[in-house]
């Protein structure tokens, strides 16, 4: 495997970043780091979060979650897929890119070549890096964009290695492409998509126990392939919840997070690692069978209002839980905003690295949170669905840009302006979420003010290139907030 480019880049760019702690620091400062991520995973999903509208049992996501804190309004930073990811992996909202809705099929990567990334990030300080799972944020298969099957051999660029700056990758592209598994640069073989999965628990764990002996931490990225469609439940798990596959496929989720801790405390590296689990986004309706669901009492987004690809909660508030044993204080619980793109920041925090200008612009460090330290309300998050619409959030308040849902949730974008125009529904969604967490009671006609302070403060955001302190950088593309018919 070539030395990728980006190593090239790096070196010469961001020399200030590669100065790896001493060895005779404490090893706390050098945490091993495991981020998990499910596929279309709602924040009502698991019962710790909705214990009275959930009934899919996730006993491990459970004890996770007791062992560290919880998260009650943490945010992936769009309501599907690719632009979430990349966020997490870069600290910059995907808006800010040739992404302006929908998600990637293929094709070039969404990560620009010089564009510092988490897994760069932490090579620089000396971590091992790799991602085992679902990358979908751009790749070529020999030089081409390919949709749908990809031949055995066939070499991978613009993937997690050459633009992700992983040093290993294990996994597929994305869910069209569940039966082609690829090593590093190179796709390998081709599986069932009920193997999927499987085989990246099993690898794993399998890289878990290869760290046991290591004096070098490690950085493991495991973008889950599931609950997402194909809903495909191995024989083992079908028919476990007693609901719908949906069900099934969401409780051997759960389990295949557990194992990933099992294999830490296996190998004793639980208590000096530390554990983000989340999700990308809420989970998708038409695949769940939600409302099949919601009759057998089950709440997949919980009291939220929406799901996967909408602007409403239910759309981009995801399950957001740490453990950290040796530092986050067990059965902690915190209301702090957060979002996906807030992870670069936060480790940077951890290694005492100051990141340059163009990097992580819309990430602000949570680990004061973790530390169990009182901090200022981060600053806005902006929320985006699948159809480009943005939301802001400041504190208590919501300002939506958009009538209905701006994704799969009656009324639809299309329908939603057409009401509208009878002077049946406005054109802009003003919510107090402090006593209206269902987004119910829409205040805009009674609070034009707020309206207007929120409508300014997204603007200032988009225009400055970033959501934090800083000089102001260059989106990548013109950006269209109004976007109505």
């Amino acid at each position: 495997m070539n030395r990728p480019t980006w190593k090239v880049l790096t070196a010469f760019c961001l020399t200030a970043l590669a100065t790896p702690l001493a060895a005779e620091e404490s090893a706390l400062l050098r945490p091993n780091i495991v981020v998990m991520l499910a596929d279309d995973l709602g924040f009502g999903e698991l019962q710790c979060l909705n214990p009275t509208r959930g009934k899919i049992p996730t006993p491990r996501l459970d004890a996770i979650a007791a062992s560290g804190m919880i998260f009650t309004d943490a945010h992936s930073g769009s309501s599907v897929c690719t632009p979430t990811r990349y966020g997490l992996m870069t600290g910059r909202y995907a808006f800010r890119t040739r992404l302006q809705s929908g998600v990637l099929t293929g094709g070039e990567s969404l990560i620009a070549a010089d564009r510092l990334t988490v897994a760069k990030l932490l090579h620089l300080q000396g971590y091992h890096t790799a991602i085992i799972g679902k990358w979908h944020l751009g790749m070529l298969f020999d030089g081409k964009k390919i949709e749908d099957a990809v031949p055995v051999g066939a070499r991978v660029t613009h993937g997690p290695i050459d633009r992700g700056g992983f040093d290993e990758f294990h996994g597929f592209h994305h869910a069209r492409q569940i039966e082609t598994w690829i090593d590093n640069d190179q796709v390998t073989a081709t599986i069932k998509p009920v193997e999927m999965l499987p085989r990246l628990a099993q690898t794993a764990v399998e890289f878990v126990r290869s760290r046991k002996d290591q004096t070098v931490p490690f950085f493991l990225y495991i973008p889950w392939s599931s609950p997402h469609s194909p809903v495909v439940p191995s024989d083992q798990w079908k028919g476990k919840s007693g609901l719908n596959e949906h069900a099934d496929f969401v409780m051997q989720t759960d389990d295949a997070f557990g194992q990933v801790i099992d294999a830490l405390k296996a190998n004793g590296l639980y208590d000096n690692t530390l554990v983000i689990c989340s999700a990308d986004n809420g989970t998708s309706a038409p695949t769940s069978k939600m409302s099949q669901l919601q009759q057998l009492g089950h709440f997949p987004s919980g009291d939220l209002r929406g799901s996967k690809a909408d602007i409403w909660d239910g759309g981009h508030r995801v399950p957001f839980l740490v453990s950290w044993p040796a530092v986050v204080k067990s059965g902690s619980r915190t209301d702090q905003l957060v979002c996906l793109t807030d992870v670069m920041s936060t480790l940077a925090d951890l290694l005492n690295v100051d990141l340059p200008a163009n990097a992580a612009e819309d990430s602000v460090s949570f680990l004061p949170v973790l530390e169990g330290k009182a901090i200022e309300p981060r600053t806005p998050v902006i929320h985006h669905s699948i159809s480009g619409y943005f939301a802001i959030r400041d504190g208590v308040w919501k300002l939506a840009c958009c009538p209905g849902s701006g994704g799969w949730t009656a009324p639809k974008p299309g329908p939603a302006w057409k009401q509208v125009a009878a002077g049946k529904l406005l054109p802009l969604q003003l919510y107090n979420l402090s006593d209206d967490l269902g987004e119910t009671n829409n205040l805009a006609t009674d609070m034009p003010d707020k309206v207007a302070e929120l409508r300014g403060e997204l603007d200032r955001i988009i225009d400055n290139g970033r959501s934090t302190p800083g000089p102001a950088q260059a989106n990548d593309a013109k950006i269209d907030v109004e976007k109505r018919p």
